[in-house]
């Protein structure tokens, strides 16, 4: 992983082998990045999404391993309870162009990922919403 930070903007390049969802962690807390919006293209061949079941409050995922193309990978970098919280979405497709996503829980990649971090003044808590279970953003009073 290498990354340069130019202004408000961080442009991360993730390497073979790397997690995702970990390199940006170590990005953000290094840089103490509070609020960001994020997204990324690239290549993985290994990686976990899922579809929230509001009704169960639970999360059903799906791992995949193969050569995917990273279609779109976008998200948000938030606290919760003053500790770095990410969360993403990502799309991939394979070699027939078919495309499965949802909720980002874990992607290595297999060639590179090319990630941009747009960094936004302030920050924003996260607080569970009892009717759904999500952790939702909770903006100060």
């Amino acid at each position: 992983m290498e990354y340069g930070r130019f202004g408000d903007t961080v442009l991360l390049r993730i390497d073979r082998g790397e997690e995702i969802i970990e390199t940006v962690k170590r990005v953000a807390e290094k840089e103490r990045i509070r609020l960001a919006s994020v997204e990324a293209l690239g290549a993985v061949d290994d990686f976990t999404v899922g579809v929230y079941d509001v009704a169960a409050k639970r999360y059903d995922s799906k791992t995949f391993t193969g050569a995917f193309e990273i279609v779109s990978l976008v998200g948000t970098i938030t606290e919760k309870d003053g500790a770095f919280y990410q969360h993403l979405h990502m799309s991939a497709g394979n070699k027939n162009c078919e495309v499965f996503g949802g909720h980002l829980n874990r992607a290595v990649v297999s060639v590179t990922c090319e990630m941009v971090i747009r960094v936004l003044s302030g920050a924003v808590d996260r607080a569970p919403d009892p009717e759904t279970g999500i952790n939702l953003i909770r903006f100060a009073d």
